[in-house]
């Protein structure tokens, strides 16, 4: 049982500390810098959207207002069958730089996206969502970064509040902070495992076609960008905001899509696990072992219960203590130190919980054909 213990904790302490502090390590003796330059190649801002007519409006206006040249832009938004009045709105609202993409059927984001890549003239493809506002330079911080022809794909920044200085708005959990700097990391000294969704752009000839049903397009044409030969970088100036207020279920359903999503890349492309993938250590231990990671901590525990030595009791009692902390965050929240140590314990385990419902989804084969 001692064993399984310390592989547990070892599994744990690796995929949360020990491979992020690799990471920051290559990134400070192994940086490759990237060639920035203002340039101005034609950007295609593609977007897929179902039923999105309330949304839509202030998306577009957004859109038209970022700091770029409109002869230099074109705006491609693919309705994946919207059965409210986003149709019309983009009927009503097509021109030159404004061409919509009616799907005939619902198939899902990603056969939407599809259609919509396959009406761009750019050279750069902009990936955006519609609920999410950019800021007004950050096309032009994404474009900057593709002056170096290593580079395939450009990944922006999601920020959580409202637009603004960055300082007065925190507005971001431990987690999400960890991630982007994972990502910051990855990219200083190599090539990024995935990109942000609301934002991310990809030179088109490195663009393949999606998947029916494929949820992560977000990490999937980044990762045939690396395998194709480009650099996938991130750009945290080029940002994105999102004030949308989740509820714990919501936030638990988002998770477990994505992590569902991790689960689908290995069935969609099982050549990430082999010698095909440049980045296959970082896909492994950034996105595969965080999936192992509920499973380590249930041996933590049961194997510390089961040992009869007083030194392993003690961390069962601690462990233990530690999930109660993060039961009183869901029920009670307390005031001071334990309630914010609670409430990151709460949302470590809402993860993990999440990351093992994301296992029985893929396992049952249930799916989604539209994630937003």
């Amino acid at each position: 049982m001692k064993y399984v213990f310390w592989l547990s904790v070892l599994l744990i302490g690796y995929s949360y500390a020990g491979f992020p502090l690799w990471l920051y390590l290559r990134s400070r003796w192994r940086a490759i810098p990237v060639l920035r330059e203002p340039i101005l190649p034609f950007v295609s801002i593609v977007m897929a959207v179902r039923n999105e007519a309330q949304a839509l409006p202030g998306k577009l206006k957004n859109l038209e207002e970022l700091n770029y040249p409109p002869e230099r832009l074109e705006i491609v938004v693919a309705s994946d069958a919207s059965t409210d009045a986003t149709n019309a709105l983009l009927a009503e609202r097509a021109s030159n730089r404004l061409r919509p993409v009616f799907c005939a059927e619902h198939a899902g984001k990603a056969a939407a996206l599809n259609q919509g890549i396959q009406a761009v003239r750019g050279e750069i493809v902009l990936f955006t969502d519609a609920r999410q506002m950019l800021e007004g330079d950050a096309l032009r911080r994404l474009v900057e970064r593709f002056a170096d022809p290593a580079v395939g794909c450009v990944s922006g920044e999601l920020m959580l509040g409202e637009p603004g200085p960055a300082d007065r708005h925190e507005g971001v959990g431990l987690y999400w902070k960890m991630e982007k700097k994972i990502r910051e990391w990855e990219g200083a000294a190599g090539s990024v495992v995935g990109a942000t969704g609301a934002i991310y752009a990809v030179r088109k000839k490195y663009i393949v076609p999606l998947p029916a049903g494929t949820i992560l397009d977000d990490v999937y044409i980044p990762l045939h960008v690396a395998r194709q030969g480009g650099r996938v970088v991130f750009e945290p100036g080029a940002r994105a905001w999102d004030n949308f207020t989740d509820t714990p279920a919501r936030e638990f359903g988002r998770k477990v899509r994505t992590l569902t999503g991790n689960y689908q890349l290995l069935q969609l492309a099982p050549w990430l696990l082999t010698r095909e993938n440049p980045v296959r250590f970082e896909f492994i231990s950034h996105k595969l072992l965080r999936l192992c990671v509920p499973f380590a901590l249930a041996g933590a525990l049961g194997s510390s219960l089961l040992t009869a030595e007083a030194f392993y009791r003690a961390l069962a009692v601690a462990q233990l203590a530690l999930y109660s902390l993060a039961l009183l965050a869901l029920v009670r929240p307390a005031p001071g130190v334990a309630g914010r140590l609670g409430n990151v314990v709460f949302s470590f385990l809402m993860l993990n919980t999440a990351a093992v419902v994301a296992l029985i989804n893929f396992l049952t084969g249930k799916k989604e054909v539209w994630v937003r």
